[in-house]
């Protein structure tokens, strides 16, 4: 007699497969999908609120479960690069399972769905953000002058760089933005930089990967653009300092410059009051020596 398996072994195993589901954030995608006859939903909300009560009824039973950005325009692009049908369920599975490895994702915690939409966006600009960056860093070339790769020169100039800001700043955790600003967009980067309860700096590497890349792509271009770095310490006022793009390198802002950027309204100019127990300064000495880079002539 065959053994067909034990009910409660096969809960024990689902359990541990982990699952992804693609999720139309937005009324605008969630109608372009309406055009494909086995997309049954007909309402954005309520298609929402199906899928907050799956992922919580997957949580109930023990399964991990990540959500990924699923793009009606590069799902109709993947189904005609792989030859599938657009209209069929299992396509949209097909498609699903590539975005678990290569899309952004967020995973499921048990955080309502008004939460993870905004995060699950944030993580989709952040990829994107850096493939663009990445791209054109590339494209550059070499250097007419000494044939060294100019976009890996900054990569590495803006990596020991990175790391000098973080070993010169106050002990505590530091939220660094980078803005660089390039035809026709201007690209910002976030990183955060949380120290352990032994005093080590913690880092995303997924978010050190984009933050560097952007600053390189600065770098290389000589664009306009900027760091700006905030520590916070128990005991301690916040502290806000930065440093401006320059050459081939950055030049540190004056603590009137770093008030008048965060004080004041970017689009009507008019004073805005400091935040409370925060240090408007000037930045730390980074010193070190930066490595070559060909393209500095």
């Amino acid at each position: 007699m065959a053994n067909t398996g034990h009910p409660t072994m096969r809960r024990v195993l689902r359990r541990e497969i982990a699952g992804t589901i693609g999720l139309l954030t937005d009324e605008h995608d969630f109608r372009a999908m309406r055009r494909y006859r086995t997309f049954t939903f007909d309402d954005h909300t309520a298609y929402l609120h199906e899928v907050e009560a799956l992922l919580k009824s997957l949580a109930s039973q023990g399964s991990h479960t990540t959500v990924a950005l699923f793009d009606p325009e590069e799902y109709a692009e993947f189904c005609t690069a792989t030859g599938l049908d657009p209209d069929a369920p299992t396509s949209r599975t097909r498609f699903t399972a590539e975005l678990a490895t290569t899309g952004p994702t967020v995973p499921y915690d048990g955080q309502p769905l008004a939460e993870l939409v905004p995060d699950l966006v944030d993580e989709a600009v952040r990829q994107a953000t850096w493939e663009y960056a990445a791209t054109l860093l590339a494209r550059i070339g070499a250097c007419a002058f000494c044939g060294e790769d100019i976009g890996r020169a900054a990569f590495a100039r803006a990596s020991n760089l990175l790391l000098r800001i973080l070993d010169t700043a106050p002990q505590g955790n530091r939220h660094l933005v980078c803005s660089v600003t390039t035809p026709p967009e201007t690209l910002l980067a976030v990183l955060h930089a949380d120290e352990d309860s032994e005093g080590a700096t913690e880092l995303d590497e997924a978010e050190a990967l984009e933050f560097t890349t952007v600053l390189a792509l600065g770098i290389a271009t000589r664009s306009p653009g900027g760091l700006v770095m905030r520590t916070s310490a128990a005991g301690t006022p916040d502290r806000i300092y930065g440093w401006r793009l320059h050459g081939n390198g950055v030049e540190p802002l004056t603590a009137g410059e770093v008030f008048d950027a965060y004080c004041t309204d970017a689009e009507s100019g008019d004073l805005i009051s400091p935040e409370p127990d925060v240090d408007y300064c000037a930045p730390p000495e980074i010193g070190g020596e930066e490595p070559n880079t060909g393209h500095a002539h």
